[in-house]
């Protein structure tokens, strides 16, 4: 992006046990060495021990990334209402979009990020656990986890964290250390604490509920990025096209930033569509948003 702001990218990675696929279609006028790429975010996850199965300097990376498809990237250089209007002179019509992709959100404010709470929370409990197993402040961790926040509503607003789910890989032997541990370095750092009853929610902290996680990583389980694409968005609050936003880098946007004067109540009903002429591709924020 830095030194070719106009390529265009769809990349996917699939990782498996000592293996990693990086394919995908890659139109740029730059050059980025994916094996050299590929290792280091290995290592930057903290995979650098053979003994775990997987492990940034003996894994095979196999390249297989090919351009974008001309019949693809017609529809990106110059978009349907350009090429068949030329009177068009709307500047958001001359953005293509080379599929249809659906895109859902909203701005919420629950949360500075502007996000619901309970997904912002379940990030922050991930990045949590991640920054104390690399400062080795719980040293039997290892790199695989994930997190979930259940977050009780009243009229439209958290009220309560009724439930945590923690589940994280350690090392053999540590299953019993793992929910103290936790709670102190990883949920209390990030939890409000307004927003729940320590006593409760300690009996409600669910951590690795099948037993044990001492396999994990791609050893464990085989991966893909945009198989598990609602940890990326609203973590099921809103709508899911079904595409990945990780892996797709269009040229430009035309969505205008969030602010925060303009935010979206907690709803799951439709809102009004604002009246447009033709309906563009990619299109503006399809929802009429009224301040409060």
């Amino acid at each position: 992006m830095r030194d070719d702001p106009y390529g265009r990218v769809a990349c996917e990675t699939l990782v498996n046990t000592g293996l990693v696929v990086v394919s995908g279609e890659i139109s740029t006028t730059t050059y980025v060495d994916i094996q050299d790429i590929a290792r280091e975010t290995i290592r930057k996850i903290g995979y650098t021990d053979a003994d775990l199965g997987f492990s940034a300097d003996s894994c095979a990376v196999i390249n297989a990334i090919d351009k974008q498809s001309p019949d693809i990237a017609q529809g990106v250089d110059t978009a349907y209402e350009a090429r068949t209007d030329a009177s068009d002179d709307d500047e958001l019509d001359v953005a293509g979009a080379g599929d249809q992709g659906m895109m859902f959100g909203y701005a919420s404010s629950e949360t500075p990020e502007l996000m619901p709470l309970a997904i912002s929370l379940a990030h922050k409990l991930a990045k949590r656990l991640a920054d104390v197993r690399k400062a080795e402040v719980v040293p039997y961790l290892r790199p695989d986890g994930k997190t979930q926040v259940t977050v009780r509503y009243l009229d439209g607003r958290p009220v309560e964290i009724e439930k945590i789910l923690i589940s994280t890989q350690h090392k053999e032997g540590a299953e019993t250390l793992l929910p103290a541990d936790l709670w102190e370095h990883v949920v209390e750092p990030i939890l409000p604490h307004d927003l729940y009853d320590a006593g409760k929610l300690r009996k409600n902290l669910l951590v690795n509920p099948t037993g044990r996680f001492v396999i994990g990583g791609p050893v464990g389980d085989c991966g893909l990025t945009g198989r598990k694409i609602i940890v990326d968005t609203y973590g099921g609050m809103a709508r899911h096209g079904g595409g990945a936003f990780s892996v797709r880098i269009r040229r430009r946007s035309t969505a205008p930033p969030p602010t925060r004067r303009v935010m979206w109540p907690r709803t799951w009903l439709r809102p009004a569509w604002p009246s447009a002429r033709r309906c563009r591709s990619p299109t503006r924020s399809g929802w009429r948003i009224r301040s409060r």
